[in-house]
């Protein structure tokens, strides 16, 4: 499982001109799910992302988590988050999950955050979507549940 954590101070999604979801403070995450991927490895990556002490502390340091700055998520699947782009000059998705089993660990994961108390927003899952976001900082993180990166 493969995510782009990004910090912001506002985030939306459309489908067909109309929200979909919406957060203020808090994270946005576009989640890719490899077909080798469980809900466990979607349970530890939701653990990894609640607790990421990236959120600025009384002193200006990244000193404190999701969890303790009481921010949001806006998670959006992004199957091309697996696209392979070392032969050719076009991606390759052969190690995305197929749409059925990623729907199943994407819901799973964002339940996962849900169940920490985070308020978890989302795209719509396999609809084209216009993600806007202010980014914070900026700070964006890579985060792979085989942590290759």
């Amino acid at each position: 499982m493969r995510a782009v954590v990004q910090r912001v101070k506002r985030a939306e999604v459309r489908v067909d001109s109309g929200v979909v979801g919406r957060i203020g403070c808090g994270l946005v995450v576009l989640l890719g799910v490899s077909k080798d991927d469980t809900a466990a490895a979607g349970e530890g990556l939701a653990e990894k992302i609640a607790n990421l002490r990236i959120f600025d502390d009384g002193q200006g340091k990244m000193n404190r988590s999701l969890l303790e700055a009481g921010g949001q998520v806006l998670c959006v699947s992004q199957f091309t988050l697996y696209g392979d782009c070392r032969k050719g000059r076009r991606p390759s998705y052969d190690r995305a999950a197929p749409p059925e089993q990623a729907s199943l660990i994407y819901e799973s994961f964002v339940e996962c955050l849900r169940k920490r108390g985070i308020p978890t927003e989302t795209g719509k899952f396999r609809a084209m979507m216009d993600v806007e976001l202010i980014n914070d900082g900026p700070v964006t993180l890579l985060l792979d549940s085989d942590r290759l990166f």
